[in-house]
């Protein structure tokens, strides 16, 4: 079976909404110390992004998830890498490229709150609402909410590639 890209959200959208996300983290974490915790490898190009637009005294930390097979969810998330710095009593941001299922954000949730931060929102470039199985936290900074359709490109992949695409696409057979 053949598949095609079809961009869904441009690069210029999604440079736009990463400024907007940037100045509300700005305003609201201005004068305290924020650990961003990015979710690998996915939120990494989201992350850059967003780094390049925060004012903020803050540090980056990096956990490495896995939760899918090629398209479909695992049903479970198994953590590849963890980071060793002591975030207690520091404000946290997870950087999340997408929450679906909402299994791998419950999953960072509990992993940080045992961390013992002050406290843990949540930064995702994509929401897909639809595809929830999990009862889980809604994000607090939400770059776009999408359909239920299977996504990739600006750092989303399907089988590790694809990353690359400076846009979100859609996966269409052909």
């Amino acid at each position: 079976m053949e598949y095609a890209v079809k961009e869904m959200i441009s690069r210029q959208d999604i440079a736009a909404r990463v400024e907007e996300i940037a100045a509300e983290l700005n305003a609201d974490f201005a004068g305290r110390e924020v650990v961003f915790v990015c979710i690998l490898k996915g939120a990494a190009v989201f992350m850059a992004d967003l780094m390049r637009h925060l004012k903020l005294d803050m540090s980056v930390e990096y956990l490495e998830l896995v939760s899918y097979d090629f398209t479909e969810s695992r049903g479970k998330v198994d953590m590849i890498k963890d980071f060793d710095n002591d975030i207690s009593g520091k404000d946290v941001v997870i950087v999340e490229d997408i929450i679906d299922t909402g299994m791998t954000v419950n999953f960072i949730g509990e992993h940080l709150r045992a961390k013992n931060p002050a406290s843990i929102k949540y930064c995702v470039l994509l929401d897909n609402p639809v595809r929830r199985e999990a009862d889980c936290t809604n994000p607090d900074y939400t770059g776009f909410v999408i359909p239920n359709q299977f996504v990739l490109g600006y750092g989303l992949d399907l089988d590790g590639k694809y990353r690359q695409l400076p846009f979100i696409g859609s996966l269409v057979k052909v």
